[in-house]
């Protein structure tokens, strides 16, 4: 049985109080100090306390929510979650500053402290094939480039943000609408698992929590505030990704949108927050140059010297010292788009490549 002695135990019990919501606990934290001493205080403080209804009173009185936390706290141990609260030293520095933080949340995998160099991206569940190798090249370069991608594991623009990442080998967050233990949607299982491996699940709802409509745009500020800045890639004019572009602004972080065909729904999204002032992004270099962020200082040192793996020494090739576009590099190669841009960005890294203007590539002199 979990003890008062695990650091989340009061955070729990508090949230678990029927007619606690986020605004009454930091109220309330604020005023007492820890959800430890409003649980804890004598019931003739509390009654003076304003803004208490007996609603409240009477589930502290109840001791219930010592039942609630022990029955979460014995979940995530058993499925090997971890529950990070707000005044964690681990919670993401990103998502703590911002107005709405989650109280807490599930993490599957981990949280590193360079995943505060992030990025979302979100868009419809039913992306054209050009949004489908649009989102998978901006996922692979982005990794690729040492950015941690985040995004909600829905079907479409979300699946695909997620497997670019991974394809590069970097680091991904799914961010859950439901708890930590339910899979949705269902075929996104083996993405689940490879994300909880190679990055973090996170979700701020407890264990059992069904997936509901109403749950996933309190999830959508989750996304965008673990991010610096959030790329929109196809949706439909009632989109739920509009949801998280509008939760970027008000977290004050940059809002990316990558046009579409003018005759496509799909395109009117993205186009519409473009002419709202959202920056137009054409490749993923557009969102490190918005940032100021250098590819590959997740790292130590540069990558400069490094060998070649054999795919990059196989593309490098097909890279002369007259500039050829991008395309045909990757016609040649046998590689999608995404992985071609993502070898090309490590040559490039290593000194060996130079981009030119519209995409095209040549060796650096040497």
């Amino acid at each position: 049985m979990q003890t008062s002695s695990e650091p989340a135990f009061y955070w729990i019990g508090l949230n678990s109080v029927p007619g606690v919501g986020r605004i009454t606990f930091r109220k309330l934290v604020q005023q007492f100090g820890s959800p430890e001493q409003v649980l804890t205080a004598p019931q003739n403080v509390l009654k003076e306390t304003d803004g208490l209804s007996d609603k409240i009173l009477a589930g502290i009185a109840s001791q219930k929510w010592r039942e609630q936390a022990e029955k979460e706290l014995a979940s995530a141990a058993q499925a090997g979650v971890a529950i990070i609260t707000l005044d964690d030293d681990r919670f993401p520095e990103n998502l703590r500053n911002t107005p709405d933080p989650p109280l807490y949340l599930y993490v599957r995998g981990s949280i590193e402290p360079d995943d505060k160099r992030a990025v979302a991206i979100v868009g419809t569940r039913t992306p054209t094939h050009y949004g489908r190798t649009v989102t998978q090249r901006f996922g692979y370069e982005l990794a690729s480039a040492g950015l941690t991608v985040v995004s909600g594991m829905a079907r479409g623009v979300d699946t695909q943000a997620h497997q670019g990442a991974l394809d590069a080998g970097g680091r991904t967050i799914a961010v859950l609408g439901c708890g930590i233990d339910r899979v949705y949607p269902p075929e996104n299982r083996g993405l689940m698992h490879e994300i909880s491996t190679k990055g973090a699940v996170v979700t701020e709802y407890p264990f059992g929590t069904r997936p509901e409509a109403g749950f996933f745009p309190a999830r959508n500020r989750i996304i965008s505030g673990l991010s610096r800045g959030t790329v929109i890639i196809e949706a439909a004019e009632d989109s739920g990704s509009l949801i998280t572009a509008g939760d970027a602004l008000k977290q004050g972080r940059k809002l990316f949108a990558v046009p579409g065909n003018v005759s496509a729904p799909n395109s009117r999204g993205p186009n519409n927050l473009i002419k709202q002032g959202a920056m137009l992004v054409e490749q993923p270099a557009d969102v490190l140059n918005a940032l100021n962020m250098r590819p590959g200082s997740r790292r130590e040192g540069g990558q400069a010297n490094a060998p070649l793996s054999e795919e990059e020494s196989a593309l490098f090739r097909h890279v002369a010292v007259e500039p050829r576009h991008i395309d045909a590099i990757t016609s040649e190669c046998g590689n999608t788009a995404g992985k071609t841009g993502g070898l090309l960005l490590s040559l490039e890294l290593k000194g060996l490549v130079r981009q030119l203007p519209g995409k095209y590539f040549v060796r650096s002199e040497e």
